[in-house]
């Protein structure tokens, strides 16, 4: 016999709901400190791109990594539009840290001695 909780769920279903909720909060964890350290290697290449005048855009790598990853992907079994849009959105605001390094306006990180 199962029990219903106050929602009206059953407990082996709420328990196996709260066990992949679990499992996504570890997963988003994740992939936010994933985030984090490749804006930490942004930041440095921001940072050389700044010091050899380099432009803060590099439309040739970014066509090539959007190419990889809408493969990765596939191969994945992730919408590869997904995966493109979110590309795209890192891309904008790595640009947009690359170019307030070149200008001087960035905030300080503490990245810079890492």
């Amino acid at each position: 016999m199962t029990t219903s909780n106050s929602q009206g769920i059953d407990e082996p279903v709420r328990a196996e709901l709260n066990r992949l909720r679990d499992s996504i909060d570890n997963i988003d964890a994740a992939v936010v400190h994933m985030l984090a350290e490749r804006f930490k290697c942004t930041q440095q290449v921001g940072l050389l791109k700044a010091e050899h005048q380099l432009p803060p855009a590099d439309p040739a790598r970014e066509a090539n990594q959007i190419t990889r990853l809408r493969q990765l992907a596939e191969n994945a079994k992730l919408d590869p539009a997904f995966a493109e849009k979110l590309l795209n959105f890192i891309i904008a605001e790595v640009i947009r840290h690359h170019e307030q390094i070149a200008d001087g306006t960035a905030p300080d990180t503490g990245t810079e001695n890492a």
